[in-house]
């Protein structure tokens, strides 16, 4: 074989893998980064939470308190309003309440409402996505209680509770 025989190396098919594979591995492996930053933390807990020892701490006070005040009411979300209405204990009717919508795997779509008093309990207008679920969250104002629930697909209304059982 003389050397005008010779190919060029990108005529060659062997070649080609041993170049493409590697640059095909370091492309996957740059959009694999991008797809996890973009993603945020795989944590959809809100609350504050601290690691001592391996150990997860939360601070469960409000929902304490939640319980021991005997709270529950009732989100309603239709036509453009959200409004909740007190089911049991004894709310502060004149405080405005904090509600806190949390989609389920994009923070960014999250919505935090203050809901001011109105005749029937809390109402703000907004209008929600209702083709996805929804994590629901209302609190006192100094966040000194809280209830939680969950507003399925497709569906206007959802009960709140303590997290802590009776």
């Amino acid at each position: 074989m003389s050397n005008s025989d010779r190919k060029p190396w990108w005529k060659m098919p062997i070649m080609w893998l041993v170049v493409g594979l590697p640059l095909a591995s370091v492309v996957a492996g740059i959009g694999l980064v991008v797809i996890a930053t973009r993603s945020g933390g795989a944590d959809v807990v809100r609350d504050d939470v601290r690691r001592i020892s391996q150990i997860q701490t939360a601070n469960l006070g409000p929902d304490e308190n939640a319980r021991a005040l005997g709270l529950s009411a009732v989100l309603r979300a239709d036509e453009g309003v959200l409004e909740v209405i007190p089911a049991t204990g004894d709310f502060a009717r004149k405080a405005t309440l904090h509600l806190a919508l949390q989609h389920p795997s994009r923070g960014t779509e999250d919505l935090e409402l203050d809901l001011p008093p109105s005749a029937t309990g809390w109402r703000t207008e907004q209008a929600i996505d209702d083709g996805h679920d929804w994590i629901v969250e209302l609190s006192a104002a100094d966040g000194s209680w809280r209830l939680h629930g969950r507003l399925p697909k497709q569906q206007h209304a959802t009960r709140l509770a303590p997290s802590l059982a009776q």
